[in-house]
C-alpha cells in the first residue's frame, strides 16, 4: 500500500440533494429569473451538476429554461460588468 500524499487524498463529502426533487413545489420556468439566477455563475455561465447538486433530468430542463430566458431577454448572456 502506498502512503497517501496530498494529491492522492480523497475527500468524502456529503452528497448534494436536488432541490427540485426534494421540494416538489419548485417549478423550473423561464419566467422566474430570480430562481434561475441561483444556477448561474457570476460570469454568466450555467453551473454544472456536480457543483449545484441538481439531478440529470432537472439539469437538462434547467439548461433549456435558462437559454430560453436569455433569448427572451429575461436574463443576460454574460456578466453585467465590462472588462
Amino acid at each position: 500500500m502506498k502512503p497517501e500524499t496530498p494529491t492522492t487524498k480523497r475527500r468524502f463529502g456529503r452528497r448534494k440533494v436536488c432541490p427540485f426533487c426534494a421540494d416538489k413545489t419548485l417549478y423550473i420556468d423561464y419566467k422566474t429569473p430570480s430562481m434561475l439566477k441561483r444556477f448561474i455563475s457570476e460570469r454568466g455561465k450555467i453551473v454544472p451538476r456536480r457543483i449545484s447538486g441538481v439531478c440529470a433530468p432537472h439539469q437538462r430542463t434547467l439548461q433549456n429554461e435558462i437559454k430560453r430566458a436569455r433569448v427572451l431577454a429575461f436574463m443576460p448572456y454574460s456578466s453585467a460588468t465590462a472588462d
